[in-house]
């Protein structure tokens, strides 16, 4: 599979040691998981750190059939911070590996499970309503409760967690409690 590589910065000068670094680095990680479509790095600098160790910060994103993967890695330089986000991307994907890489049992496809889901929008908006500022779609994999749990701690989401349930065969939310315990809202259509 070809593993589509894009690069992103913010207050760094994109150049072409930093791009060779990254292609090399991140092609490592498609022997550890072979299913990646395409992976995001987003580097920064953030001058107004606490810590001088602390001022570059490399994000990876890994995108592939039903899995989402991220981490987050501050360094001091640059290229360490590259560095540990690699490890700890590997280090994620022995993790989802060793605990997801198996079949549903059932042997249904995901891609049928799925329901394609329409945006509404609405066509007046009356100037005395709220207006939406910001609409988001994503695509849901499906998934039972453990794997989304999994799943929010891999994305680093703290307070909730959106998913397509295999057992209910509907759209829930897990959220974690005050606490540190999940709930799960079971959403019905009355």
């Amino acid at each position: 599979m070809t593993n589509r590589i894009d690069v992103f910065t913010k207050n760094i000068e994109p150049n072409d040691r930093i791009d060779e670094y990254v292609n090399k680095k991140v092609a490592k990680l498609e022997k550890f998981l072979n299913t990646i479509d395409e992976t995001r790095i987003d580097l920064s600098h953030v001058k107004s750190a606490r810590n001088a160790m602390d001022r570059y910060v490399a994000q990876i994103t890994i995108r592939g059939k039903g899995i989402i993967l991220r981490t987050e890695e501050r360094a001091e330089d640059v290229f360490a911070a590259i560095d540990k986000a690699v490890d700890k991307m590997q280090r994620q994907i022995s993790r989802f590996k060793g605990k997801h890489y198996r079949g549903r049992g059932d042997g249904t496809p995901a891609s049928e499970l799925g329901e394609s889901f329409e945006e509404i929008i609405p066509e007046e908006v009356d100037e005395t309503e709220p207006v939406i500022e910001r609409r988001k779609q994503f695509n849901l994999v499906p998934m039972d409760e453990l794997e989304a749990i999994e799943q929010m701690k891999l994305l680093g989401h703290e307070n909730f967690f959106i998913f397509y349930n295999v057992n209910t065969n509907g759209i829930n939310v897990l959220y974690t409690r005050r606490d540190g315990s999940y709930g799960l809202i079971e959403p019905k259509v009355v």
